[in-house]
């Protein structure tokens, strides 16, 4: 009789000890319960840097140097991240977003049948037409550069993929918008060199 009391209370213990872990466990995810969020990830919008480690002031392209040599297979290899939001035939039908035949030169906002955000409805009331340098901005980060835009498209850091990308998308149906000539204030180390003193000039005092 007392061998079976002994493993009655061996028994006893073990479902108690199971017990008490099962307890700590749902008290302890009751307590510091963790909710999904409702979008994975974040865009950290910090700008680039020299080596030096100072910021670097960023031009727009080029356009009347990069244009002509930009790598357009290159450009419609870039597309294919789009396309599951847009369409690019001539005639064709929005999806996610507006279809985008002829739109460098397009008005912004104005493709027939596509309900925008008020964001980029209000953002075409200040910047009226895509011009290369509206695309150029747009494509590099879209919620930045229009806060508030249904475009949730992370965007394009890299100068030259989005230099072939705008040239491809001027190539479908936008080959009427004229490529401006060379600008040489848009030429790398511009802004440092117009930045940097005259020698030989006298100071201005301050």
């Amino acid at each position: 009789m007392s061998g079976d009391l002994k493993w009655n209370k061996i028994i006893g213990a073990g479902l108690a000890t199971v017990f008490v872990i099962l307890v700590v466990r749902e008290g302890t995810a009751f307590i510091y319960h963790n909710e999904a969020p409702e979008k994975m990830g974040y865009f950290v919008d910090a700008p680039e840097e020299a080596a030096g480690g100072a910021a670097e002031a960023i031009l727009p392209p080029d356009w009347g140097t990069v244009m002509p040599t930009a790598d357009l297979a290159a450009g419609e290899a870039a597309f294919a991240r789009c396309k599951s939001c847009h369409t690019i035939d001539a005639g064709g039908a929005n999806g996610i977003g507006p279809n985008l035949y002829g739109i460098a030169g397009r008005a912004t906002a104005s493709h027939a049948g596509f309900a925008y955000s008020d964001a980029m409805t209000a953002h075409a009331g200040t910047n009226p037409t895509w011009t290369l340098d509206e695309l150029d901005l747009f494509i590099t980060a879209p919620g930045r550069h229009v806060p508030g835009t249904k475009m949730s498209f992370a965007g394009i850091r890299d100068t030259a993929t989005r230099v072939n990308l705008i040239a491809w998308l001027r190539s479908q149906g936008s080959t009427g918008m004229a490529v401006p000539a060379p600008d040489p204030a848009r030429q790398p180390g511009a802004a440092a060199a117009a930045a940097a003193p005259v020698e030989g000039a006298a100071p201005v005092a301050g």
